[in-house]
């Protein structure tokens, strides 16, 4: 066993039997190259990554590669998730050296951590040269190698960061409509090309905008991705990407990140179209999440692999998610069988014959499907399962609070709220300590990081959404507190922030990207959450910092509007106010949760609703300053409706309170 079995990453741990002399990050890796004169090794990868797992067996675990890794290098393992500000630097200078990036990632640096050569996956003969050749050059040619990678420091210290504009207008808006509509992909949905990713914060965006032209849209590439390969049509949740234009074949992996961000787009969708298959997809999603990603203690694990074994001792990806005829028929019997194969369009479009499942239409025979969907799931449970890389880290953790909260209220769901408090409780009891997150936690014992910028806006983000949904005032309290870490720790000088705070370790660039990937950029998700908590307490300070940090959306609407769309979503909830609704009753009373509910299903861009229950004479007892001075309309609940703390008259029933929204 090497230095990695001790690690609280489930990725670094699966590496801890390799013959590779494996350090973590950490002062203890660059002591060691210094004292012995040789260069880094740093490999970045993840657990749910395949062709990690490919370099993995190929070199890794073989011992004459091992050799001339621990011979020549000081050999460095990273999780991605666990540590994204060093991974986000060395993606940088790899593209950079490159050209492309992606994982695993494959950097040499000196022994100060300066990057000087790069690249991605290696088969193992080419990266046993690339580890000769390397090592030649550091002892041969050291003083240019030590320039190069001198060079690549500066040259990326000095870029110019993207420079922000105002605050977005309507017409900024109307032009990010405009960009997306020209990469739209009218027949599949989604836009671009292969790989398809699931476009989530631009989803968001286009729901929050609702002309004809954002709903068409949203409302075809959600279709398309529901019924295609996927989503999973047994067991709900979404893989990682599609590799074709069509959402048919997946990466088989599946995202934490990506199942929150889009079981809160979903419920959205059905909020604003009552689809029915807006439902049943957020609903089976919210129901995977609690089925096969909770952890013991409450939280969100990160990843289920792609790879698991197949049932002919085969390892590759996908296998427990494809079926052939023959094996639906093994199943199902002969007529079940056939007409499953006909309506999941198992046809053969995968590997040895075999499909991932689609629904491409809904059948007319619903208490057969629903009967034969049930009988497959029991039968794939059966199968060697993917991995599942159980660390809890406290961003996507973020993202699911905010999306399970808001699912659980809006469909009358209260296990699904109780899981949104649960894994929030774990957030406030393991991540957060004195104002200040952890990165991560596995088994209830935190790590050693510290929380990055998306760590305290989509936590934060999140803790405001439960509020709102429970009226609970320990997380109105901790966002406040996470928020005011963000101002005062992450903030750049110029209206934006640092991906990274202050006190934090310093690597060689402080890493800031302000546009979206795979989640919201921090930049957008700071804006977001400093935004609601404005209108829940009418702090100038607050609301300015998210305008502030939205300047870049004018930058990016116009060409590039794929990649702000978290922004662009704020901006929406920025132009509208965001209207602020204050609901005071008693918390038992049906009349409140009426209201209240009424309140939650608004379709206003970015409403934030405050809950309270009244004291004596009838005003709010709260520390939400949105709820003070509030009081009940002659003992019964009311809601009043505002922006920027300018209320109109109270209303106490649904029917006036959507009336009042509406205006």
């Amino acid at each position: 066993m090497n230095r990695l079995k001790d690690a609280t990453s489930p990725y670094l741990a699966q590496h801890a039997d390799n013959p590779v002399d494996w350090f973590e990050w950490g002062a203890d890796a660059f002591a060691e190259a210094r004292g012995r004169d040789v260069p880094l090794l740093v490999s970045v990868g993840y657990s749910a990554c395949h062709w990690c797992h490919v370099m993995a067996h190929e070199s890794f675990e073989d011992r004459a590669t091992a050799a001339l890794m621990n011979e020549l290098f000081v050999n460095v393992k990273v999780d991605r998730e666990e540590r994204p500000d060093v991974d986000a630097v060395y993606m940088t200078a790899t593209q950079a050296m490159t050209g492309q990036g992606g994982w695993p990632m494959t950097v040499f640096a000196t022994p100060d951590g300066h990057p000087f050569y790069a690249g991605t996956y290696f088969p193992r003969a080419q990266f046993q040269r690339l580890l000769h050749g390397v090592s030649q050059a550091w002892r041969n040619d050291r003083d240019a190698v030590v320039r190069q990678g001198s060079k690549i420091v500066e040259a990326l210290n000095e870029q110019t960061w993207l420079p922000s504009g105002p605050l977005p207008t309507a017409a900024t808006l109307e032009q990010a409509v405009r960009d997306l509509a020209g990469g739209f992909d009218p027949r599949l949905g989604g836009f671009g090309g292969a790989p398809k990713f699931p476009p989530s914060m631009v989803l968001e965006f286009l729901l929050r905008h609702g002309t004809p032209d954002a709903m068409a849209m949203a409302d075809t590439t959600m279709e398309a991705m529901a019924r295609g390969g996927i989503y999973d049509q047994l067991g709900g949740g979404f893989a990682r990407y599609s590799v074709d234009a069509g959402w048919v074949v997946p990466h088989f992996e599946k995202m934490l990140y990506d199942n929150a961000l889009l079981l809160r787009v979903y419920t959205h969708w059905w909020r604003a179209t009552g689809a029915p298959l807006a439902r049943r997809v957020a609903l089976e999603t919210a129901e995977w999440l609690l089925r096969e990603m909770r952890t013991p203690e409450g939280g969100f694990a990160s990843a289920l692999d792609a790879d698991s074994e197949g049932p002919d001792g085969r390892h590759g990806e996908g296998l427990f998610y494809v079926w052939t005829p023959d094996r639906l028929r093994e199943v199902l019997g002969d007529d079940d069988g056939a007409w499953a194969a006909s309506v999941f369009e198992v046809t053969g479009t995968f590997e040895h014959g075999a499909s991932v499942l689609q629904l491409l239409a809904d059948p007319d025979d619903r208490a057969r499907l629903d009967r034969v969907r049930t009988a497959l799931l029991e039968a794939r449970e059966r199968r060697p399962r993917p991995g599942r890389d159980d660390k809890v880290v406290a961003a996507w953790n973020g993202l699911a609070v905010a999306a399970l909260a808001e699912t659980g209220a809006l469909f009358g769901r209260p296990d699904l709220v109780e899981a949104a408090g649960a894994a929030a409780d774990l957030l406030a009891r393991v991540h957060v300590n004195d104002g200040r997150l952890l990165r991560t936690s596995r088994d209830g014992r935190a790590g050693r990081n510290a929380g990055v910028l998306e760590d305290y806006a989509d936590v934060a983000e999140g803790l405001l959404a439960l509020y709102g949904v429970t009226g609970e005032t320990r997380w109105f309290g901790l966002a406040g507190e996470l928020l005011e870490t963000v101002l005062t720790r992450f903030a750049d000088g110029s209206g934006g922030f640092f991906d990274t705070a202050d006190d934090g370790e310093r690597l060689f660039q402080r890493p800031q990207d302000p546009t979206d990937n795979a989640v919201p950029s921090g930049r957008f998700a700071a804006a977001g959450a400093l935004l609601s908590y404005a209108a829940l307490t009418g702090s100038s300070r607050h609301r300015e910092a998210a305008e502030a940090a939205l300047g870049t959306v004018t930058v990016l609407a116009g060409k590039y509007a794929r990649f702000a769309g978290w922004g662009l979503a704020v901006a929406e909830a920025a132009l509208h106010g965001p209207a602020e609704v204050a609901v005071v009753g008693p918390a038992g009373d049906p009349r409140t949760a009426e209201l209240h509910r009424a309140a939650l299903m608004s379709t206003v861009p970015g409403l934030v609703v405050a809950l309270g229950e009244p004291a004596d004479g009838g005003a709010a007892r709260t520390e939400v300053p949105l709820l003070e001075g509030r009081p009940t309309v002659d003992g019964a609940p009311a809601a009043y409706v505002c922006r920027g703390f300018a209320c109109r008259a109270p209303v106490t029933t649904p029917a006036e309170l959507k009336a009042e929204l509406a205006r």
